[in-house]
Parts: C-alpha cells; sequence; structure tokens
C-alpha cells in the first residue's frame, strides 16, 4: 500500500462518533469528490478502508443510503453512487445548499463552528480529494476539487487554524497544497493521523542523518586528499635537497623530520610528531616541512 493509502487506513480508523462531525466531514468529502452535481453525487476512491466508513458516514452525517455500492470483492477503484433525486436534495440542503438554485458550491461555514467539526471536514477532504507523496522521496500533499470557490474557502479555513497552504490550479481543478515537512506534519495531526505525521518526521530525520554523514565523509575524503598531497610535495622536496647535496647540512631537527617523512610517506602531521625523539608538537612539525619545501624552492 502506498503512503496516502496508509494516512487514509490511519485517517478511518477515527470513530464517527458526534453527528455534527459526521456531517461537517461528509460536506468536506462532497465538496472534494469527484462528482457533486443536483442530478448525480459520486464518490470514486481506492482506499478500501475509506470505502468501509463511506455507507456509515453518510447514514450518520445526513442520513441517507447510497443507491449504488460497488461489488465487495471489487478490485481498483471503488466507486459509490446517489442518483435518487429526493435523496441528493435532502443532501444538498443539509449542507446548506439548494439543489435547484446552488451555481457554485462552498463551505458552509455555519457547520464548522466548532474545532472538531472543521478537523473533521478537512478529513473528509483529504479522504475524498486529498493525496500525500512517501517522504522517503519528496514532500508533497495537497487537495484537489473542481469546485474552486470551495477550494478558496478551504484555503482561508487552513489560515484560520494555522495551517496555510499554497494554491495553484491544474487541469480545472484547484489545488491545496503543501511542500513543506512540517506544514505536513501539522495538518495530517490536525485531521486524524498523527501516526502519519510522525512518520514525515521520522523521514526527515533520518533524511538530515544521512546528509550529514555524507557530508562529513566528503570532509573526510577532502581532509585526506589534501593530506596526501601536502605529504606528497614534501618528499619531492626532501628528495630535492638530497640531490642536490643540501639536506645533509641542514639542522639536525630538520634532518629528523625529514628522515621520519621518508620512512612514514602517508602519516598525518600529528603521527610524525608522535614519532619524533622526543615527541614534537604538529605545529613544530609543520614548521619544518615548510623550511624544507622553502629550501628546496630556492635551489630551483
Amino acid at each position: 500500500m502506498s503512503f496516502s493509502g496508509n494516512v487514509k487506513s490511519e485517517l478511518c480508523r477515527n470513530e464517527i462518533e458526534k453527528s455534527c462531525c459526521a456531517l461537517a466531514e461528509c460536506m468536506g468529502t462532497l465538496l472534494y469528490a469527484n462528482t457533486f452535481a443536483p442530478d448525480c453525487i459520486r464518490i470514486v476512491t481506492e482506499s478500501r478502508d475509506f470505502g468501509l466508513r463511506l455507507p456509515r458516514l453518510f447514514r450518520k452525517g445526513l442520513g441517507v443510503r447510497f443507491d449504488v455500492l460497488p461489488e465487495q470483492d471489487a478490485a481498483g477503484k471503488l466507486t459509490y453512487l446517489i442518483t435518487d433525486a429526493e435523496k441528493i436534495r435532502r443532501v444538498f440542503e443539509q449542507c446548506g445548499f439548494s439543489a435547484e438554485n446552488s451555481i457554485s458550491l462552498h463551505v458552509n461555514f455555519a457547520l464548522l463552528e466548532k474545532e472538531c467539526c472543521r478537523r473533521a471536514f478537512l478529513r473528509g477532504a483529504f479522504l475524498a480529494g486529498g493525496s500525500v507523496t512517501d517522504p522517503e522521496k519528496r514532500y508533497h500533499l495537497e487537495l484537489s476539487t473542481t469546485h474552486l470557490k470551495a477550494s478558496r474557502e478551504t484555503g482561508t479555513l487552513l489560515l484560520e487554524m494555522e495551517l496555510a497552504a499554497k494554491e495553484t490550479e491544474r487541469k480545472g481543478s484547484s489545488v491545496l497544497y503543501y511542500k513543506q515537512s512540517e506544514s505536513i506534519e501539522d495538518f495530517l495531526t490536525a485531521i486524524g493521523a498523527p501516526i502519519s505525521a510522525m512518520a514525515v518526521m521520522s523521514a526527515k530525520i533520518e533524511k538530515e542523518w544521512r546528509n550529514k554523514a555524507n557530508r562529513r565523509v566528503n570532509c573526510d575524503s577532502a581532509n585526506v586528499d589534501k593530506t596526501v598531497e601536502a605529504a606528497q610535495e614534501q618528499l619531492a622536496a626532501i628528495r630535492t635537497l638530497e640531490e642536490c647535496g643540501i639536506l645533509q647540512t641542514l639542522p639536525e631537527k630538520l634532518r629528523e623530520t625529514a628522515a621520519l617523512r621518508i620512512e612514514h610517506p602517508e602519516s598525518t602531521l600529528s603521527e610524525l610528531a608522535a614519532l619524533h625523539d622526543p615527541p614534537a608538537t604538529k605545529s613544530a612539525v609543520n614548521h619544518r616541512m615548510r623550511k624544507l619545501v622553502a629550501t628546496a624552492k630556492e635551489t630551483e
């Protein structure tokens, strides 16, 4: 099952307890469903859990039954239909609309005065017209509907709930969306999917950990490259001094450091410092190496 499917399954585990919340969830479902029109109500979903929830939700919130239900063993998309004119009229009226006169459907805020009802409305909207990408891949959650006015008003509702979303249009539909992990976490928590919200948070933490680890590896690799490059320059300088007969004329400490570099070409300056007798400091060894390289360049 996809991550979006898992989210919808979690949402459907929320009990349908209050009639007011059931009605609010029904309104969200209808405004974001495939068809909510005076001649037909059609809800299509791939979520089996949402499919099982719909008949109970509509009986509790609207007191109506679907005229057409999918077969119990139906595969793929499930389609729920209400075609009876009287039922549709009742549905419209309970949502605060008129099946005869409503030209542009909107969010009936009179049904969303309670915080629990607002959350229920958004839950219905997501179940019917929402999707969320697997956070392991990227962050994207959206609500899509053909009812443009309803989408704008849903955006206003989200803003009032401090869940502000961005808005765009796609193929005649209005889309509210989030692309930030924190916003997706807050939205999922608000509509009743805290486990999924934690999954988004965990995915983000894991990505940050991997990125930090990669940066550390890259940094370590770069440091190793620099160490190797510096060691090669030092060895070349020491060989030049040997060939010119200058190395043996240098102070004892410089000759000791040069000899240790030849014996330990892959050692770091700290490691070379520890090999001196008595042990030297990294700073002292670095200074001596610089002196050897500078002396070799003077012979060129």
